[in-house]
C-alpha cells in the first residue's frame, strides 16, 4: 500500500474511474478495519456554515453496532461518499482506460460526506468483533474543490432521499419479529386477509383496504405488551392471532366489508374502527382483557357490538378527533383506549384517571 506520490506515502486503491457532471470519481472497495483509520469526520463544535457534514447523532450508533454484531453474515452496508482534499493519481492498468489503481496521499484529509454513522459503527463493531475487519465496503471517492462545493455535494445526496414508509419496512424487514407476525396476520387471518394495504402507511380515500400494515403491527405490539426490539413466543402468536379473530366476529362493519357488502372507502369514512387510532386502541384493550385473569376475554369482546364507532360520536369527538380529524397523537390514543374499557368496566389506571378527568 506505500507507493511514493509527490515525496509522499500512499494509499493505493483498486479503482474504476467515471465521470460525473465533468468531474471524475473514483469506485473502490476498503477493507472495513482501514475505515476509521483513513477516513476523518470533523467533529469539532465549529458552526454550521463552516461544516460540510451534520454533527453526528451518537443515539443512532448503538443500534447500528448492534446490527452488525447480531448479522454478521448477512448485514449490508450501502457505500460510503468521501472526498480528497488534495489531487490524486490515478495509474491506469494496461489496456483499460478506466481501471486502475488510485493513489491518495497519506496525510491528505478525507472527509466523509455520506456516511458517517456508518462508519462511526464500523469503528464500534470492529472493537467487539474484529474479524469483520476483513470484510470490505464499497467508497465512492471525489476530489474536493472546497468547502462551498463540499455543502452543496452534502445537501444534493440528501435531497432526494425518502424513507421507506412504516407498512414498506415492515413488510421487507425479515429480521424484525413484530414485522413477521404482522404480515403472517394479514395474509392469514381474518379480518386482515385482502383488506391490508401493504406498502403505504396512509389509505387513499377510494382505496379497498382498511387497515395498514404498520398500525397492525403497532396494535399487536400494544396488545401483547412489545416493545420495539422484543421477541415472540408461538404461544403469544396463537393468542394474538386468536384475538384479532374474535375481535372481527364482534364487528360487524369489518364483516361486510370482507364480504364486499359494503365499500372499505365507506367504511373509513364514516368510522373509527378501521384507522390506526381505532386498532391501536383495540390492541391496547385485549392486553388489559388478557391481564384480567378472571375475565373471559372473548366473552368480553361480544360488548364491541354495543359500541357506537361513527365518527359523529361526541365521545370520540372530544377524545379522538382533533380539528376535525382523526389523530394519532399518544393522548388520543389513550384517551379512545379509556372509553373502550369505561364500556367494559375496567378500571383506569391512576395515569388514565388524570388524562379522563382533563376531557371531562
Amino acid at each position: 500500500m506505500n507507493n511514493n506520490f509527490d515525496s509522499n506515502y500512499c494509499y493505493s486503491f483498486p479503482a474504476v474511474r467515471g465521470v460525473q457532471a465533468g468531474r471524475p470519481f473514483y469506485i473502490a472497495t476498503c477493507p472495513l478495519r482501514i475505515i476509521p483509520k483513513i477516513f476523518s469526520f470533523d467533529e469539532n463544535d465549529v458552526p454550521p456554515e463552516l461544516r460540510a457534514q451534520r454533527t453526528l447523532n451518537k443515539s443512532r450508533i448503538p443500534e447500528m453496532v448492534k446490527y452488525l454484531l447480531d448479522n454478521p453474515k448477512d448485514y449490508v452496508f450501502s457505500a460510503l461518499t468521501a472526498s480528497i482534499a488534495v489531487n490524486v493519481e490515478f495509474k491506469e492498468y494496461s489496456g483499460s482506460q478506466n481501471l486502475g489503481i488510485l493513489l491518495v496521499p497519506m496525510d491528505s484529509q478525507i472527509l466523509i460526506n455520506d456516511g458517517q454513522h456508518r462508519r462511526k459503527a464500523i469503528e464500534e463493531a470492529i472493537k467487539e468483533k474484529p474479524e469483520l475487519g476483513l470484510d470490505n465496503i464499497p467508497v465512492l471517492f471525489f476530489v474536493d474543490e472546497g468547502l462551498v462545493k463540499s455543502q452543496q455535494m452534502f445537501a444534493d445526496l440528501n435531497k432526494y432521499a425518502v424513507k421507506p414508509s412504516p407498512s414498506l419496512a415492515t413488510l421487507y424487514d425479515h429480521r424484525d419479529q413484530a414485522s413477521e407476525l404482522a404480515r403472517k396476520l394479514a395474509s392469514e387471518i381474518k379480518p386482515f386477509i385482502g383488506l391490508t394495504e401493504m406498502e403505504r402507511s396512509s389509505i387513499s380515500t377510494l382505496s379497498n383496504k382498511l387497515f395498514t400494515l404498520s398500525s397492525i403491527k403497532q396494535a399487536t405490539r400494544a396488545l401483547l405488551g412489545k416493545g420495539p426490539k422484543d421477541s415472540y413466543s408461538d404461544e403469544e402468536k396463537k393468542t394474538a392471532t386468536e384475538y384479532w379473530y374474535q375481535v372481527y366476529l364482534n364487528m360487524p362493519d369489518w364483516k361486510m366489508a370482507l364480504d364486499k357488502e359494503v365499500s372499505a372507502s365507506q367504511l373509513r369514512q364514516e368510522f373509527i374502527h378501521s384507522h390506526g387510532v381505532g386498532l391501536q386502541a383495540l390492541g391496547m384493550l385485549g392486553y388489559f382483557l388478557l391481564e384480567n385473569k378472571t375475565l373471559n376475554w372473548k366473552k368480553e369482546l361480544t360488548k364491541l357490538k354495543l359500541i357506537n364507532w361513527r365518527k359523529t360520536n361526541p365521545e370520540w369527538i372530544r377524545r379522538t378527533m382533533s380539528h376535525g380529524k382523526l389523530s394519532k397523537s399518544t393522548s388520543a390514543i389513550q384517551l379512545t383506549t379509556n372509553f373502550l374499557k369505561i364500556t367494559f368496566e375496567l378500571p383506569l389506571s391512576e395515569e388514565e384517571q388524570i388524562l379522563e378527568q382533563q376531557v371531562n
